[in-house]
């Protein structure tokens, strides 16, 4: 139970971009109406309570909050239903990969991200061409704080995790979907803080890739990471 991964990088890149573009409320407010679909009670729908916590660390506006809520759960009326979609796609060097994205344009979206794709080296795929290759988990970013490594594996392993992977002053903990919310409450219990929590996808297995595809595939992600609809990309690199 143990590794390093190159998804925290991504992920706090991502997030670092994300925060200096204008639009980032937008994308924040799409998780959320998504999630509100489930409910709009954030007690009783533990997705939707990740998502306002997740809008609030980025000082998203209440009302902001409030109004992708309602859309989500139809009070607002002529609102475009938003959808979220995971294509496929092969990378530079065969990098197998999910692009998540919320949209309420379908058709425009996904000539948009096969077009960047095209574009950088990429290539999407029809479904199931990929999906095989990765398992749905809860995914959950931790900062390890003050804690010696063993110490810090211990109360991972002791929470109901069902594996880890260390990177960057960061721990990424995988667990069963299901378990998603009881391994995040005992991870807290514990005086851990966790950065991010969610559901998402994990390679089962990762393959390496030499330098110039890692800097071919960058690019790649800077510009999906641009576009006002991709909310996630997932990929099998080591």
């Amino acid at each position: 139970m143990s590794g390093h991964s190159k998804w925290a990088n991504i992920k706090h890149r991502k997030a670092a971009q994300d925060a200096k573009r204008a639009n980032v409320f937008t994308k924040l407010a799409k998780d959320v109406t998504i999630a509100a679909r489930e409910g709009g009670d954030p007690e009783m729908n533990y997705r939707l309570r990740l998502a306002i916590d997740k809008a609030k660390a980025s000082n998203m506006p209440n009302e902001n909050i409030d109004r992708a809520i309602k859309r989500g759960t139809g009070e607002l009326k002529d609102a475009a239903q938003i959808e979220e979609i995971v294509y496929e796609a092969y990378g530079p060097g065969q990098i197998a990969m999910l692009v998540k994205v919320a949209t309420d344009k379908k058709i425009r979206t996904l000539s948009e991200v096969r077009d960047v794709l095209k574009k950088n080296g990429g290539k999407m795929v029809e479904g199931g061409s990929v999906m095989w290759q990765f398992e749905n988990v809860g995914i959950i970013v931790a900062e390890k704080g003050t804690l010696g490594n063993d110490e810090f594996e211990e109360k991972i392993i002791e929470s109901g995790a069902n594996d880890f992977r260390y990177g960057d002053d960061v721990y990424n903990i995988y667990t069963l979907p299901q378990d998603l919310k009881k391994v995040k409450d005992n991870l807290e219990r514990n005086g851990i803080k966790v950065q991010e929590a969610g559901l998402g996808y994990v390679a089962k297995n990762s393959v390496e890739i030499d330098e110039n595809t890692r800097i071919d595939y960058e690019k790649l992600l800077e510009a999906l990471d641009s576009h006002d609809d991709v909310s996630e990309v997932y990929d099998n690199i080591a």
